[in-house]
């Protein structure tokens, strides 16, 4: 049987629209680690959140953590099948 749909929601309630994150590796695996599920309105204190997470973190050796990035959400899709909104990403960094 196959799994039914379930909302993914921003921190707000509303239907999130993207995902907040930044590729991490130890050196053997990579992935996306996430920062934030946010829909447009959270967008912009989500990825400011996410930056200052980033600042903070401590790496040991051989980790490498890039910046936050923002990225379309989109059901059923894995990590790199999701689109980069580099354009979102731009608006944001100016903004602060």
């Amino acid at each position: 049987m196959p799994m039914s749909p379930y909302p993914v929601l921003c921190a707000c309630s509303a239907p999130a629209a993207f995902k907040v994150a930044a590729r991490w590796s130890d050196g053997t695996t990579q992935e996306l680690k996430t920062y934030a599920l946010a829909c447009a309105a959270c967008l912009p204190s989500q990825y400011a959140r996410a930056v200052a997470k980033r600042a903070a973190c401590h790496l040991t050796l051989g980790e490498v953590l890039d910046a936050p990035g923002v990225y379309d959400l989109a059901r059923g899709a894995r990590d790199k099948q999701l689109a980069r909104r580099a354009d979102l990403e731009a608006e944001l960094t100016s903004a602060t």
